[in-house]
């Protein structure tokens, strides 16, 4: 198995666990609908935290293996296996390695997960290549506003964000980062909601990307 040493945030992972649930009642729950919408087949989920993606997959998707790093997280991801609609295996690994023989998947599902990742194109050049051609990329990410004054803001607070939330970047062009990891973007939609009562309305992403067939 893959040294995770690295991933471990004990302290983030358990306020990922109570802000998380406040944030689904504030709107990522809707969202996780629209993203995982239509989905069928084999899907491998990228960062599945404490796997909130879980109940939203519809019955057509026939297995999800769940890669999560961190390991209180991955044990939260376990229970919530339990409890799925449709077939969920959660797997310790991170999306710089995928524990995923070449072109096995239908789909893959990246969900507030990019923001974290120290080398998005190594993650997403993996994610490539655990696609059969043709496969999906399903993703719902926060990312830098178009507003320059608010862009500006965030890029200030990253650092020190960073050091505190697990890794996570605030400031990230994710869409682009799609584009350039060589997926064409079939469907994208900015939405702009507060999923936390003490953070403003911030920007989010949220679609769909094809690898080449």
């Amino acid at each position: 198995m893959a040294d995770l040493s690295e991933f471990q945030h004990p302290r983030f992972a358990r306020m990922y666990e109570r802000i998380s649930a406040e944030a689904e009642q504030r709107g990522t729950a809707e969202y996780r609908d629209r993203v995982l919408a239509g989905l069928s087949g084999r899907v491998i989920e990228v960062g599945a935290g404490n796997g909130l993606n879980f109940d939203h997959y519809p019955a057509t998707v026939v297995e999800v293996v769940a890669v999560e790093p961190e390991d209180r997280l991955r044990a939260l991801a376990e229970r919530a296996a339990e409890r799925a609609p449709v077939p969920v295996r959660v797997v310790p690994g991170h999306a710089g390695a995928l524990p995923a023989e070449d072109g096995m998947f239908d789909a893959a599902v990246a969900s507030l997960v990019l923001c974290s990742i120290a080398d998005v194109p190594a993650a997403l050049k993996e994610i490539r290549r655990a696609l059969r051609p043709g496969g999906e990329l399903r993703f719902l990410e926060h990312v830098r506003s178009t507003n320059p004054l608010l862009g500006l803001l965030q890029d200030a607070l990253t650092p020190l964000w960073s050091r505190t939330g697990g890794g996570c970047r605030l400031n990230r062009d994710t869409a682009e980062a799609i584009r350039a990891a060589d997926f064409q973007v079939e469907r994208l939609e900015r939405v702009h909601y507060s999923p936390l009562r003490f953070v403003p309305p911030h920007a989010h992403i949220l679609g769909c990307a094809r690898t080449p067939s």
